[in-house]
């Protein structure tokens, strides 16, 4: 393992992430880099009711030492998170874009320096229909989004993923100025 990774990998496990987060070090995908370390987590109910289901995540610290041209250096790191919304939240044509800056101002304010950022925001309505049709609507928000970091000290990036988990999921943010779209869940009637 090279020395540059096994620093990040440190910095990863290091990382001071919120208390109502659950993380989980899991199997990393093999094929994307010649190392790799995965993160997922769970946003826990236990301020909400047993049954939330508040958000998920997921996060890759990826370290190719032949520093692949389409990242702009050795290390990338990938990120999912997604968490449910009430459909009148859902349906608002800004809210990808402020899943977006939530990330953005996530990492800027733990300081994570990174460039290359890229990824998407979806939105998911749905409608149960047939046996389904007890469900009613819902909607979710879906943020995948990759970036390099500036250097190997990864720890920053790592809570920035963790505070956008959280706010997706409706919890307010712990930096100041980030402002919260709603705290209302959704819960499929």
């Amino acid at each position: 393992m090279p020395p540059a990774f096994q620093a990040a990998l440190t910095a990863v496990r290091r990382a001071a992430l919120r208390s109502e987060l659950t993380v989980t070090e899991i199997a990393a995908p093999g094929q994307l880099a010649p190392f790799a370390v995965a993160l997922a987590a769970d946003v826990t109910p236990a301020l909400h009711s047993s049954d939330s289901d508040l958000g998920t995540g997921r996060f890759i610290l990826l370290h190719d030492p032949s520093a692949p041209d389409a990242w702009g250096g050795t290390f990338r790191i990938v990120c999912y998170a997604q968490a449910p919304l009430e459909v009148d939240i859902g349906s608002d044509p800004l809210l990808s874009d402020v899943a977006w800056s939530w990330l953005v101002d996530a990492l800027d304010a733990r300081g994570a320096r990174y460039h290359a950022a890229s990824g998407t925001a979806t939105t998911i309505l749905s409608t149960g229909f047939g046996e389904l049709a007890a469900q009613g609507d819902g909607a979710q928000i879906e943020l995948r989004a990759s970036w390099t970091p500036l250097d190997g000290d990864v720890a920053a990036h790592v809570e920035g993923w963790g505070e956008l988990l959280c706010m997706l999921a409706g919890l307010p943010p712990t930096t100041e100025g980030v402002a919260v779209l709603s705290a209302r869940r959704a819960g499929r009637e």
